[in-house]
């Protein structure tokens, strides 16, 4: 009796095309097993360093250089390098220039070639005139404000007032500049003229600069013009919460000039 013929295979194992790993024919799809492993990330590249590192550096000596210049450290008409201050500052000398170029571009210092910055030799005029500038522009700002905010948003300024207070008794003018600029900052966003914020922040860094030597100004600020300043911010706030506009005016004025105007 003849024996059965084993049947022909027609899957795709039994033609060429259909061997294992090989490429299907045009038109045919595909499909990855479910439990293969998703393609592998691109390697990172060895000992990479976040991109704001350098900022950061920068931005640390920058606020050390300003911090330098409104407590008298740097002397006007004194020449600094940047390797020196670089030393001064456990850093080295590349973060120093740039944060110096910052400075130059503020009007703090100017370029010596071949030597370094020099601090600007600034006059009590000229200081005297920066504040007449602030007064100008910042007086109306915030009587408006007065006529417009409700009572309950100058109480939300009440924190960087007191935190005036602090840094005024504390007897360090650099820290009060910065805690002054950031209560003056606050009220005046209040307007919502972020160009008048930027202005007004400028001329605030600009007029706590000391005058040169012989000048006529009295120095850094001592504790006690520091305490006096910082309460200020704390009369203005009731003012303006009470809308009493005769008083914001007259506190807004002495706060830039020193005097009752």
């Amino acid at each position: 009796m003849e024996q059965a013929r084993p049947r022909e295979r027609t899957d795709a194992s039994a033609s060429p095309g259909g061997a294992a790993g090989a490429v299907p024919a045009r038109g045919e799809h595909t499909h990855a097993p479910a439990d293969a492993a998703p393609p592998l990330p691109a390697p990172r590249e060895p000992h990479a360093r976040p991109p704001v590192r350098r900022a950061s550096v920068r931005d640390q000596v920058l606020r050390a250089l300003r911090a330098a210049l409104v407590a008298g450290e740097l002397t006007p008409g004194e020449v600094y390098s940047a390797p020196v201050l670089g030393q001064r500052l456990g850093v080295s000398a590349t973060p120093v220039r740039e944060a110096m170029q910052q400075l130059a571009a503020e009007g703090a210092v100017e370029v010596v070639p071949n030597r370094g910055f020099r601090v600007i030799e600034r006059g009590a005029r000229e200081l005297a005139e920066l504040a007449e500038v602030r007064a100008l522009i910042e007086v109306p700002v915030v009587l408006r404000l007065a006529r417009t905010v409700p009572a309950r948003r100058w109480a939300e300024l009440r924190p960087l007032a007191e935190r005036t207070v602090l840094a005024a008794s504390s007897g360090c003018p650099a820290a009060y500049a910065e805690a002054d600029r950031a209560f003056h900052r606050a009220l005046l966003s209040l307007a919502g003229n972020a160009e008048l914020v930027r202005i007004a922040d400028d001329l605030h860094r600009r007029s706590r600069w000391l005058p040169a030597p012989g000048e006529g100004g009295a120095g850094t600020p001592g504790h006690g013009e520091l305490v006096a300043d910082a309460a200020e911010h704390g009369a203005l706030l009731d003012a303006l919460a009470e809308q009493d506009l005769d008083v914001v005016r007259r506190l807004v004025r002495a706060h830039f000039t020193g005097a009752d105007l």
